[in-house]
């Protein structure tokens, strides 16, 4: 699987800008968070990036104690996450893996480096072969050095420590009895090249702050006016595009326009020469001669003799078939008048049968009757 994007989490704007940067030329996409607790909050909006890159030095939440808590995370345990620090030793290295890094960026990330790594991971996944997130008690026991640059102490160097409890008579303040240490000596050597040290170390971190907070704000003035810049420019050229895209389109409309009445003259001019040749030419020729006008004529005369053919033989054969269809029809007439008289000679000699027939049963009837009556008699 193919690393695409990335949760940068660092509170310098300068570092975050930088790196977002390098990730991006690698078509990554990024997102960003300026301290740990803005990363958490991230995350657990269930946001999954394929890597974090850990600050290690943060205010508030350090890059460790945000690793232990991402680790500690069924959630997240699984994402990598690659801490950004200016240590390289190899103990630091092996105690940051012990707590979950997957492993160290050093500050100022460089492009060669940062692809080995990426290249490094991106195999690692597509093989399955990341390293196992540490179990939870495992990481309440890690402790890891936070300190850049951790104070050496001379082996000389003393300090006397105050002792509490008890208040001085004369000064009013309290001291406790001393405290034995070591054979009973309550006071450690201070010496001056200890306290310059310290001094040294309190005005280069204060001095780091402050540098600190001024390239921030002036990263941000900074990219605030280039972004105005680029915005004005874009601007304006998008306002001297859209004017040439006006002008070109007027001059294109001219042009057309120009062009079309040109055409328009240009046939109007070509019409006008071509029906002058043709006049010139009908006028030289003396129009019709007599031998055009004979022709005229004795093709209309054969046109007319056609015609009065045709209308002869058209009238000839429209009487012929008049005549066929009248007699046809006064054949059709006449078998229909035999067949009705037909019919009626047949109904009235079955009328003239059913009377005999009834008048015949009639009589048999009367003379049964009388026969009856007769017989019945004797």
């Amino acid at each position: 699987m193919a690393i695409k994007n990335a949760l940068l989490v660092d509170d310098s704007k300068v570092a975050r800008f930088a790196l977002s940067k390098l990730l991006e030329n690698r078509e990554m996409q990024v997102n960003m968070a300026g301290s740990a607790e803005e990363a958490l909050d991230f995350l657990n909006s269930d946001n999954r990036p394929d890597v974090i890159f850990m600050d290690h030095l943060m205010p508030g939440m350090n890059g460790v104690e945000a690793t232990k808590a991402i680790k500690g995370n069924p959630d997240t345990a699984n994402i990598p996450i690659i801490m950004c620090t200016s240590k390289k030793s190899a103990n630091f290295m092996e105690e940051a893996r012990n707590f979950g890094v997957y492993n160290i960026l050093t500050k100022p990330p460089h492009h060669d480096g940062l692809n080995a790594l990426l290249d490094q991971l991106s195999s690692d996944v597509t093989n399955n072969t990341l390293p196992q997130p540490p179990e939870p008690d495992a990481l309440d026991d890690t402790v890891l050095d936070i300190d850049d640059e951790p104070l050496e102490l001379p082996e000389n160097a003393s300090l006397e420590l105050a002792p509490k409890g008890e208040t001085d008579s004369t000064s009013g303040s309290t001291e406790t009895p001393p405290r034995e240490m070591n054979g009973g000596s309550q006071v450690v050597p201070l010496t001056s090249d200890l306290i310059e040290q310290i001094a040294r170390s309190a005005v280069k971190t204060h001095i780091n702050n402050r540098l600190h907070e001024l390239l921030s704000s002036l990263f941000d003035e900074q990219h605030d006016h280039i972004k105005r810049v680029l915005d004005d420019d874009e601007r304006r050229k998008n306002d001297a595009l859209t004017q040439q895209l006006t002008a070109f389109r007027e001059d294109f409309d001219a042009r057309t326009q120009g062009l079309k009445e040109e055409i328009v003259a240009e046939v109007n001019l070509s019409l006008a020469r071509e029906l002058a040749d043709l006049k010139s030419s009908i006028q030289s020729s003396g129009g019709f001669t007599a031998d055009h006008m004979a022709e005229l004529k004795d093709h209309i005369t054969s046109v007319q003799t056609i015609d009065t053919e045709f209308w002869q033989t058209l009238q000839s054969e429209a009487i012929q078939q008049a005549h066929d269809i009248s007699r046809e029809t006064a054949e059709d007439i006449a078998q229909r008048t035999i067949d009705l008289y037909v019919r009626q000679q047949r109904a009235s000699a079955s009328r003239v049968y059913t009377i005999g027939l009834a008048v015949s049963l009639s009589i048999f009837t009367v003379g049964i009757a009388w026969l009856s009556g007769l017989f019945g008699s004797f």
